[in-house]
């Protein structure tokens, strides 16, 4: 497995690591030994780097990572996340605390690499949308996660840039953050780069130029766009994170993709995380899986290396229809 640079942590982080989350499900959804094989073959291929959180499975898979990884006798690297109660912000600092300490006894860890805000970034407060005021502000989200990081509790401190793409990048800029969780995938790459007029979809435009520019690491999120580029069986966890799309308009989109790009390129997943492994930009991809499969099969796309520009020019093509619709 290669490794890129974690931002200006100065980690090595494997291209790939292994996200631990619901929609995949793995560690949350199947039996004991199903959940040690997957950490198995993820450690023996190379993934160096868990990120879970403590919304999934409503910290199953923290338990799971609890006991999985002192078993196996590895000591890789380890994230979380938390999310905020909006309603409740009397005392963010506490409440990140709060849920820290729950994550870390469920973990059984004394601290993390990684500690992430899980609320999405905007300018109206409300639902799951946090301010940039109420992140960068006095008794914010960044200063109750200084103040953790200095009780060495954690080591860095991350967002997830959903939301308004201005907002997550006012927060990035703010240079207080060592990572962001990026949405990222060849169905929807407008973090990292400019996207022609028929497209559609959420604007995510400038996040990943905003963290280049502030040496902030890119961990690719929803590299399948839960699950609908690499499959289309549906099981029910399936979730859009984003406006302006659905599971519908996704599924037709890669319809379009792999109907232009064909089966030369590995599977769908393969070509899927071969894609975001293409940017330079990211500093890894979160690999949510299913199946023990799914595991073995990330790891042999990271092996194959970048799609080919043949490959990405088709993909541009389909921007330029918005995958056939115009």
């Amino acid at each position: 497995m290669k490794q890129r640079t974690f931002g200006r942590s100065g980690i090595q982080v494997s291209e790939v690591i292994f996200g631990a989350g619901a929609v995949g499900g793995i560690l949350v959804h199947k039996d004991d030994a199903t959940k040690r094989e997957a950490v198995r073959r993820a450690l023996a291929g190379g993934i160096n780097w868990f990120d879970t959180a403590a919304q999934y499975g409503n910290g199953k898979s923290e338990e799971s990572l609890g006991w999985l990884l002192p078993e196996s006798g590895a000591k890789p690297y380890l994230s979380t996340k938390f999310g905020l109660d909006v309603q409740n912000l009397g005392d963010i600092p506490a409440q990140i605390e709060a849920s820290l300490r729950a994550s870390l006894a469920r973990l059984q860890r004394d601290s993390v690499d990684l500690l992430q805000l899980h609320n999405r970034i905007g300018t109206t407060p409300g639902g799951r949308v946090m301010t940039v005021a109420q992140i960068l502000g006095k008794n914010g989200v960044a200063e109750g996660l200084e103040r953790l990081r200095d009780k060495g509790l954690i080591r860095h401190m991350g967002i997830t840039a959903i939301g308004e793409a201005d907002s997550v990048c006012e927060v990035i800029n703010s240079g207080r953050f060592d990572s962001a969780q990026v949405y990222y995938n060849l169905l929807n790459p407008s973090a990292g780069r400019s996207m022609p007029a028929a497209w559609t979809g959420h604007d995510f435009s400038g996040i990943i130029d905003a963290c280049r520019a502030n040496k902030v690491a890119v961990m690719a999120i929803r590299i399948f766009a839960a699950s609908v580029i690499a499959t289309d069986q549906r099981t029910g966890r399936e979730s859009v994170l984003t406006a302006n799309t659905s599971i519908a308009e996704d599924e037709r989109k890669a319809r379009a993709v792999f109907e232009a790009i064909g089966t030369g390129e590995g599977t769908r997943g393969q070509v899927a995380l071969r894609f975001v492994l293409s940017n330079p930009d990211v500093s890894c991809a979160v690999l949510g899986s299913a199946e023990l499969q799914h595991v073995d099969e990330a790891i042999a796309a990271a092996a194959m290396g970048p799609l080919p520009a043949h490959v990405l020019a088709k993909l541009d093509a389909l921007y330029q229809s918005d995958f056939g619709r115009v």
